[in-house]
């Protein structure tokens, strides 16, 4: 398989960064699943396209699509929108998620990758996938479905994604991984196969598999938030509607997380008391357990999740 880590050094694109007049950036997210015949072809494209823009982030690649979070200077916006859209036929009507972000970083370097799926499930045969998925829905049909009897939200994220920020009546697979979520996925959803599922995750890649493996498994009522709660939000703002979604998003970059209300959900592993916190990586590099810690927890050990993993640190050392 045929993977470039690393596009440019991130030491290279600190500089630009912090050398450049304008400093204002744009983060894009979006997916689309369409048949690409040489992966290979599209990935030296991109490569040689986007180089020398200052794009920075995530881009992979399978021969079922393409999906992508990226930073991009706030002045080459429509730009690199259009060239997106461009790249094939089908991804002329993609949706793209936008956040803006003036203070922080989200990435330091770009990469593109090759893998086997854009998005990692166990699910080998996908044969049911094409035209196949949920219905979906706009911040105005989600707000409807949220106060119905008739209906359920799914969280389709990871447990450490749900437990800072979700839909306040939402359920969850426990799990930290998509794979075991969506093997685990029709047998815990049997007792509400009557009832209307309304699914989400960030930006509503995993959504797409999921609600299809539901219909194969003769799910009736299954339906998705279109663009996730990325654009359940940007909705939710633009037309002044009742947000339900409360806490804070999970994002897979420097940031880690994104505020969207002052709700708290999140415990600190150790004293379990309600923290504000983000994400941390235990300090014992052999542990690097991604976790939730209050800050009297972190001092008392050293940012290590637990005393054993503190104590093996200070033997190390």
């Amino acid at each position: 398989m045929h993977k470039i880590k690393k596009i440019s050094s991130n030491m290279n694109l600190k500089n630009v960064y912090l050398h450049s007049i304008d400093s204002r950036r744009v983060i894009l997210s979006f997916y689309k699943y369409f048949c690409i015949v040489n992966p290979l072809k599209l990935f030296f494209f991109l490569k040689s396209n986007l180089v020398d823009k200052n794009v920075l982030g995530r881009i992979y690649i399978s021969k079922e699509g393409i999906n992508a979070t990226i930073s991009i200077p706030f002045s080459k916006y429509k730009y690199i929108t259009r060239f997106f859209k461009k790249i094939d036929t089908k991804t002329k009507k993609m949706y793209i998620n936008y956040t803006f972000e003036n203070k922080q970083m989200a990435f330091w370097d770009l990469r593109i990758k090759i893998k086997k799926q854009i998005i990692s499930s166990n699910v080998k045969n996908f044969c049911f996938f094409k035209g196949n998925k949920g219905i979906y829905l706009n911040a105005f049909l989600v707000n409807q479905y949220f106060v119905s009897k008739d209906c359920i939200f799914f969280d389709m994220r990871n447990d450490y994604e749900y437990e800072i920020g979700h839909f306040s009546n939402a359920v969850t697979i426990p799990s930290k991984t998509f794979r075991d979520q969506l093997q685990q996925l029709p047998k815990f959803l049997e007792p509400y196969r009557n009832k209307k599922i309304v699914m989400y995750c960030t930006g509503g890649v995993r959504c797409e598999k999921s609600t299809a493996l539901l219909r194969h498994h003769g799910f009736s009522y299954v339906y998705h938030i279109y663009g996730g709660i990325l654009s359940y939000i940007k909705q939710v703002q633009k037309y002044n509607l009742p947000n339900y979604f409360k806490g804070k998003i999970f994002v897979f970059d420097e940031r880690l997380s994104k505020k969207i209300t002052d709700d708290v959900f999140s415990v600190c592993i150790n004293c379990q008391q309600d923290t504000d916190r983000i994400h941390i990586n235990c300090f014992n590099n052999s542990c690097h357990r991604l976790f939730i810690q209050c800050i009297q927890c972190s001092v008392q050990l050293n940012s290590c999740c637990c005393l054993d993993c503190k104590n093996q640190l200070h033997k190390d050392t």
